[in-house]
């Protein structure tokens, strides 16, 4: 172990942040009197954060190029026979990268809400709960133990519970909060039982002494069954990083959190908390080498989700909806490069979509902000002569996310895609149909977004709604402040966001260019993620596959403009610019033809319906039953109730001996003593 890495140093990175959370959060709001304004809560919060980058940013150069690592306990909460219960910090290759990217993507989130938090009530109260999330997800990536895992994973659900219901007056939020922890606690229920298991048969939490026993546990199967145990642990895993990483069918609640603020979209639901799942699953790699059924499973779960949740992002016509169906098709692909055991691709496009996406939704909040507050790409148009900063950015972001040559994206799902050709799982062939139809929808998505905002002709004054405040199902003309729009406000042009919120899009914008062709080479085929992630290389050969095609970032993104994804890229775009440019009417045209698949997509395949009207009602219904009979008829009826009856009942009758007269009493001890010797006599 290095000595480059100090304790002090990295409990730092995490304390950074919480500090700066915990004086917006008292000292900024009237918990602490309203005491600080607040220019000093967005300063110390940012400062915070800054710090937290800063030294993240030093210790991915010490593990990147001076080979430092850490693993220690650094405080022991409880022991418990032979188990520890510890807080400590695990930094190799893995955790360094996420480190940097959370506290970057925080800080540039931290720093682009000064500019559009500016008119909010709730200032302070939000640059509180974003320090606290990125303390939160800091936690998470550094642990070095079950237990810390999975606090910091319950932290991260709980503050974003917060954010997405942070206007707590608008019924629409709130929907969207409790969905969403409602939702998440399905896939932590998963998450804890196979925790749970893992504690039973190895006797830890630690990382380390937990993996050093996974062959044991691969040899054994689970009670009562004839199920290998290590399937079921890691399948109890998935589900958490399901609910964790919106993976189908536990998506649901990812569209919804939209509710929230702009900022949190891009810092939760874009970069940090939905990726949690997928570098859980990619830190407990060695265990799930040893189930090929899990393997599976996660392929097809990554591949559907990839593919039919691309689907619903084209009928969208929400600015943000749109980007929130795209988060979900690309940790989709995360996910099946998870199940192909090419763990490193998929950290890998983990860090380069973390980028884009944040700049993606960012953009998309300025864009709502220049046209006062109008989030329906409908009554958009020609928005780039009128905002070129972010015109220019959003392009950029679009160009990465459809996996351009030389743009970050490209190299990032172009290896996914060769991940999952070279897999020799059975699932394989569905998920590499799914991973390349993916590559059009996405294009033409992304790109129909692109051209509705962006170009054609100004529509801002036909916007029919621009005279009440709207918010239907789809959140078509969602006003993202909860705001209603003002009759004046359709006819103002848009303008360039302040230089608060278009400094971050710039910086965004270039790791969403360079950082996948000067990564690559070190992150897949190097030995930054050697010694963080485990791969039997004997039964999945992926990544060998994929070491040897690689002849340099240069060759593979020239050779991208062959290849068959980049024409099905192109294919997306062209076919968005014709439909929605060239020729507008052919949109209309075929959503008549195609009415009853317009309708599934619309209501996004009645998951939603199925969860409110089958599932919630079944849930209700048993409610019901266990009111009504079990603690009704059964607990205050019976146990309560009935036990004071009897007890009523016998005192009755006993109270009838108890007249207070002696002459009583003592023929009642005759009579007692005459029963006594009958049956004694009887005995003999």
């Amino acid at each position: 172990m290095s000595q480059t890495l100090s304790a002090p140093l990295l409990a730092a990175i995490p304390l950074a942040p919480l500090f700066g959370a915990l004086v917006a959060g008292i000292m900024g709001t009237k918990l602490g009197g309203n005491s600080i304004g607040r220019s000093a809560s967005h300063s110390f919060a940012i400062i915070g954060v800054l710090v937290s980058f800063v030294l993240s940013a030093i210790t991915l150069y010490d593990v990147a190029f001076e080979g430092a690592r850490f693993n220690e306990t650094l405080y022991t909460w409880m022991v418990v026979g032979d188990l520890k219960m510890e807080i400590g910090f695990l930094v190799d290759g893995l955790t360094a990268m996420m480190m940097c990217v959370v506290t970057f993507v925080s800080l540039m989130v931290h720093i682009y809400t000064i500019g559009y938090m500016e008119e909010d009530e709730g200032y302070n109260r939000f640059f509180s709960y974003i320090s606290l999330f990125t303390f939160s997800m800091l936690m998470l990536v550094m642990s070095n133990n079950m237990l810390q895992l999975f606090f910091g994973w319950e932290a991260v659900g709980l503050v974003s519970y917060l954010l997405i219901g942070f206007w707590y007056n608008k019924p629409t939020a709130i929907f969207a909060n409790m969905k969403a922890f409602l939702v998440n606690r399905v896939g932590d229920f998963g998450f804890i039982l196979g925790i749970s298991l893992i504690v039973a048969y190895t006797g830890t939490l630690n990382y380390a002494e937990a993996f050093a026993k996974a062959s044991d546990l691969a040899a054994l199967t689970l009670p009562g069954t004839d199920w290998m145990l290590i399937t079921v642990i890691c399948i109890c895993l998935f589900i958490g990083a399901m609910g964790k990483s919106a993976q189908f069918p536990l998506h649901v609640w990812l569209p919804d959190s939209m509710e929230g603020p702009t900022p949190i979209s891009a810092l939760i639901h874009a970069a940090t908390m939905v990726t949690a799942g997928i570098f859980m699953v990619a830190r407990m790699s060695p265990l799930f080498e040893l189930s090929e059924a899990a393997l599976n499973f996660i392929m097809v779960i990554g591949a559907i989700t990839a593919l039919f949740m691309g689907f619903l992002g084209i009928i969208q016509n929400d600015i943000k909806r749109v980007v929130a169906y795209s988060t979900l098709s690309q940790l989709g692909y995360m996910t099946v490069a998870l199940g192909a055991s090419a763990y490193s691709v998929a950290v890998f496009h983990l860090m380069t979509h973390a980028f884009f996406k944040a700049l993606l939704f960012l953009a998309a909040g300025s864009v709502i902000m220049g046209l006062h507050h109008n989030q329906d790409i409908r009554w958009m148009g020609g928005v780039r002569k009128y905002m070129p900063i972010t015109w220019f950015t959003s392009l950029i972001g679009s160009l990465a996310l459809i996996g351009t040559p030389f743009f970050s994206g490209f190299y990032s799902k172009d290896e996914i895609i060769m991940a999952v050709h070279a897999s020799n799982l059975p699932a394989s062939g569905f998920a590499y149909f799914a991973v390349m139809a993916g590559v059009f929808v996405t294009a033409f998505y992304s790109f129909r977004l692109y051209f509705l905002v962006f170009h054609g002709k100004e529509r801002f004054d036909q916007n029919p709604d621009a005279h009440h405040g709207h918010h239907d199902d789809h959140g078509d003309v969602a006003d993202d402040h909860g705001h209603g729009h003002d009759s004046h406000v359709a006819n103002h042009h848009p303008k360039e966001s302040p230089w608060v919120v278009t400094i971050p899009l710039i910086l965004l914008a270039i790791p969403s260019l360079i950082i996948g062709y000067h990564t690559i080479g070190p992150m897949l085929f190097g030995d930054f993620l050697k010694d963080a992630i485990f791969v039997n290389a004997d039964l999945h050969k992926a990544m060998d596959v994929l070491a040897e095609e690689f002849h340099g970032a240069a060759a593979l993104a020239r050779h991208g403009f062959s290849a068959a994804p980049f024409w099905l890229a192109l294919s997306g775009v062209v076919t968005a610019y014709y439909m929605y440019m060239v020729n507008p009417a052919l949109p209309a045209a075929i959503k008549r033809r195609v009415m009853p698949l317009y309708n599934l997509l619309e209501n996004k395949y009645y998951m939603d319906w199925f969860n409110e009207n089958i599932l919630a009602r079944g849930v209700r219904g048993l409610g019901v039953v266990l009111w009504k009979v079990g603690d009704q008829t059964l607990i205050d009826g019976a146990a309560v109730n009935g036990s004071w009856r009897v007890v009523g009942l016998i005192s009755s009758v006993v109270r009838k001996f108890q007249t207070g007269f002696l002459y009583d009493y003592a023929l009642t001890m005759v009579l007692g003593i005459f029963v006594l010797m009958t049956y004694f006599v009887w005995l003999k």
